[in-house]
């Protein structure tokens, strides 16, 4: 990666952590999702409006490192107005770019793309993927 597109990447990430885009909550029978990271202390506090298969809204809170929170930010915008499906998928497609695969760059990351650099310390795809995780348990149980 050029270290221009790094500094690029890294601005993005510092930019989501220090004005993180959906903080706060959704109350109103929203779902609720808690989940941490207890290796590295990173918590989140997920709450989407789910509606007719559509994820109406989603807000976040809690605490971690820069790339927990970025993250977070990043989710919450990029799964408002996509259908369960395509919230999973781009989940699914989040994944495979942490773990350094393959994935399908015909879905659109925007900001996202930015914690590609991620793939590369293993210690911190736990951090990156946490507000993804818990998105993905309340869909689930919303499903069931």
């Amino acid at each position: 990666m050029s270290s221009n597109l790094d500094q690029l990447y890294r601005r993005v990430i510092m930019d989501h952590y220090k004005n993180p885009r959906n903080k706060g909550s959704i109350e109103d029978g929203a779902l609720t999702i808690d989940m941490n990271n207890p290796t590295c202390g990173d918590r989140i506090h997920l709450t989407l409006q789910v509606e007719d298969g559509k994820i109406q809204n989603a807000k976040f809170d809690g605490e971690g490192c820069s790339i927990s929170m970025a993250s977070a930010s990043m989710m919450t915008q990029a799964v408002k107005g996509k259908t369960v499906e395509e919230a999973l998928q781009l989940s699914t497609t989040f994944s495979e770019m942490m773990l350094g695969k393959d994935y399908d760059d015909s879905i659109e990351l925007e900001d996202i793309e930015a914690l590609s650099g991620v793939s590369q310390f293993p210690a911190r795809i736990k951090c990156a993927t946490l507000a993804w995780k818990a998105m993905e348990k309340g869909v689930s149980e919303e499903k069931e």
